[in-house]
């Protein structure tokens, strides 16, 4: 899917614009997330354990957007709007299509609150490494397997 943040801005004397630029990421990961379960349930079977896996981590990812969206109005800033609609990376007409774009927008998601984890305020580090362990364990659900380094792409890992 295709995530593009918007603008930043901050207001608030308090807040740095990494801060603002780190948020932005992971809510528009999370806005994306929510638009992209709504495609892996509706082709799970339905009343199925995924369907109710797939409803469970689309909860999960509103929680998490409108969290994101409040921590950046605390900080002064505006939350980006989400899009429309979003690119999928590929087509989804079967089950394990839907398992994989689930896999895809978790992996995505865990990447993009990397980006709190870096940051010199205690909190929001605290909040991105728990939102990456959360987003690493829905992903080995669908996956089956857990990544050694939830978030990191392969190619980051490699010399």
């Amino acid at each position: 899917m295709t995530i593009a943040s918007g603008s930043v801005s901050s207001r608030s004397a308090g807040t740095s614009q990494p801060e603002i630029a780190a948020l932005q990421s992971a809510l528009a990961a999370e806005q994306a997330a929510c638009y992209g379960y709504g495609i892996v349930g509706a082709h799970l079977p339905q009343g199925s354990a995924q369907q109710t896996a797939a409803s469970n981590d689309w909860v999960a990812h509103m929680r998490a957007r409108d969290r994101l969206s409040a921590l950046i109005t605390a900080r002064g800033a505006t939350p980006v709007p989400a899009a429309v609609a979003y690119k999928l990376p590929g087509p989804v007409r079967t089950p394990a299509e839907a398992g994989a774009l689930a896999t895809t927008l978790e992996d995505r998601v865990a990447q993009a609150y990397l980006a709190l984890v870096a940051l010199p305020d205690r909190s929001l580090r605290r909040s991105g490494a728990e939102q990456v362990r959360a987003a690493a364990l829905r992903a080995q659900a669908w996956r089956g397997s857990i990544q050694a380094f939830p978030g990191l792409p392969l190619a980051a890992l490699r010399d």
